[in-house]
């Protein structure tokens, strides 16, 4: 068995003396493992930093082994944020978040087009917002999708600023205010895709939204739960609204 892909690293692991066990999220076959031989070494462990684009040749002698990785630098994505702990941080914490979450071995062609252009955003300033809507996508994308498009107990489409945690659905700020201690908050930039949020207080309350549904809808059921690194860029954002 063998085949030829392209894919973003999203961790390696140290297995014996000198191998890796590489996570990929390839194009044409989704989130994929395999044993890199001699990836531990001084040498190659740039090309498996978190976030780089590889050009990767898998081989197994049966498609259930792990098989065994050969690649190439494509793009040296965490080389290109590492004056910025800020960004480099939400590169981690996109890599850890997709190593847990997305299936493996199903090919997810949109997912892997957005989690590519959200890597490409995190050259810019505009990457909070993307990351936050990443996020949302990822949760659709895997079944769980937040309804935000009115309100859940009035049908209202104006004034929504909560998330019901039960349901995904947004409520209205009239509807919600007897309840508002038990319901999410729902910054207003994600009712408009590719509007940007205005402070970091929205996007902490973005992330504490998708944070919820990742937690309790998609890693909960695989016992799985929110990667560390993704602690860590809250902290940092978090940061910035105390400062």
């Amino acid at each position: 068995m063998e085949w030829h892909d392209s894919g973003f690293v999203l961790a390696a692991r140290k297995h014996g003396e000198s191998s890796i066990i590489l996570t990929l999220f390839t194009e044409q076959h989704g989130r994929h493992l395999g044993l890199v031989r001699g990836g531990a070494g001084k040498r190659a462990r740039g090309i498996y930093e978190a976030g780089n684009l590889v050009a990767a040749q898998w081989r197994a002698r049966i498609p259930d082994h792990l098989g065994t990785y050969t690649c190439e630098l494509n793009k040296p994505k965490a080389a290109l944020l590492m004056d910025s702990p800020m960004k480099l941080a939400a590169l981690s914490a996109a890599c850890g978040v997709a190593a847990i979450a997305l299936p493996e071995r199903i090919p997810e062609s949109s997912l892997f087009q957005k989690f590519a252009g959200l890597l490409d955003t995190l050259e810019t300033e505009d990457w909070p917002s993307a990351f936050v809507q990443w996020e949302l996508d990822l949760i659709g994308e895997l079944g769980f999708g937040l309804d935000l498009s009115h309100c859940a107990a009035t049908g209202r489409t104006d004034d929504l600023c909560y998330v019901s945690p039960r349901t995904g659905r947004s409520v209205s700020r009239d509807a919600g205010a007897p309840y508002a201690k038990n319901l999410l908050p729902l910054p207003s930039f994600l009712l408009e895709r590719g509007r940007a949020a205005a402070d970091w207080q929205e996007i902490s309350d973005g992330l504490a939204l998708t944070g919820y549904f990742l937690e309790h809808h998609v890693l909960a059921p695989h016992q799985q739960k929110i990667p560390a690194a993704r602690d860590r860029l809250l902290d940092r954002i978090q940061g910035k609204i105390s400062a």
